[in-house]
């Protein structure tokens, strides 16, 4: 076998912002420390499959969104980044349930904790979501937030004020953290590849997502995936986030109101669970999420009235 000179795939514009902080929240910051990988890795292990000296049978950005589009995941997995990021405890908790990833996280338990926690502005605290257990909707009335921010300060001032005294009375540090609050700043070394990171960004940068862990996944996508892999990142776009996916009941029922057969649309939706003819108030989530879908088609959603 001839020996094959190799040369370290590089990105110029991801280059440019090696170690450069992207500010995120008040006080967390996420920096690329190191990549492997390119747009031109994701095509390359695409096509060995095809045998040596196969032509191209796409040019790249073809090829990309061919892969993007039927699922072809391996491909992707070929690119890795490593991310340095500052993140309040709570959204940490968010993050590292995405278990594809390679984590070294900042230890309390060797070092003393951050001296720093999100603090909330009184404009942003939020109102639960009414019909989302885990979601939250509306602000709070501005003096209702003014009195949360100022009742937020006062119990992170004395929180620190107590894991210092502990410190100072000579605690073990692994014991004088235990009433830190969720909003103290951790950091962590995040490695993962790039089909798992996508997978991370669609779910983190989704509207309903979390604001604190969507902002994250913002710079992430936008600042710094667009200019790692901008072929992948366009098919991404196109194909994942910003697409939308349907069951063969949904298409069925979309394409009956699409052809002005809404009787028949709704009989399916009744004998599919999406509709009741018993309780038309009833909740249906499902139901919900279908006409969000249809709504941006520029349909008329269901309804358990067949007048409506």
């Amino acid at each position: 076998m001839s020996i094959e000179n190799l040369s370290r795939c590089s990105v110029d514009a991801l280059d440019k912002i090696l170690g450069v902080p992207f500010p995120v929240l008040d006080d967390g910051f996420i920096r690329v420390i190191d990549y492997m990988g390119s747009d031109a890795s994701i095509v390359q292990a695409a096509r060995v499959s095809y045998g040596q000296g196969t032509k191209k049978i796409n040019e790249d950005r073809g090829l990309i969104r061919y892969l993007m589009r039927h699922h072809h995941t391996t491909p992707f997995e070929m690119c890795e980044i490593k991310l340095h990021i500052r993140v309040p405890m709570d959204c940490w908790r968010q993050w590292i349930r995405h278990r594809t990833a390679s984590v070294n996280e900042y230890s309390t338990r060797y070092s003393i904790a951050i001296d720093a926690a999100q603090k909330t502005d009184p404009v942003d605290w939020r109102k639960q979501a009414a019909g989302n257990r885990q979601g939250s909707e509306e602000a709070v009335d501005c003096e209702v937030g003014l009195e949360l921010t100022r009742q937020e300060s006062d119990f992170q001032s004395r929180s620190r004020e107590l894991y210092d005294g502990r410190l100072a009375a000579g605690v073990a540090r692994e014991q004088a953290r235990k009433d830190l609050p969720l909003s103290t700043y951790t950091e962590a070394y995040w490695k993962i590849n790039l089909h798992n990171l996508l997978h991370f960004l669609a779910l983190r940068m989704e509207a309903h997502a979390q604001f604190e862990i969507r902002s994250y996944a913002n710079i992430i996508g936008n600042e710094i995936v667009r200019l790692w892999c901008p072929l992948t990142w366009e098919g991404f776009l196109e194909y994942r986030l910003n697409a939308m996916t349907f069951s063969s009941t949904e298409s069925n029922i979309i394409a009956m109101i699409a052809g002005g057969r809404i009787d028949e649309a709704r009989k399916l939706a009744i004998a599919s669970g999406l509709l009741s003819e018993e309780n038309p108030q009833k909740k249906n989530r499902e139901r919900d999420e279908l006409n969000e879908k249809i709504l941006r088609l520029n349909l008329p959603p269901l309804s358990a009235d067949p007048q409506s």
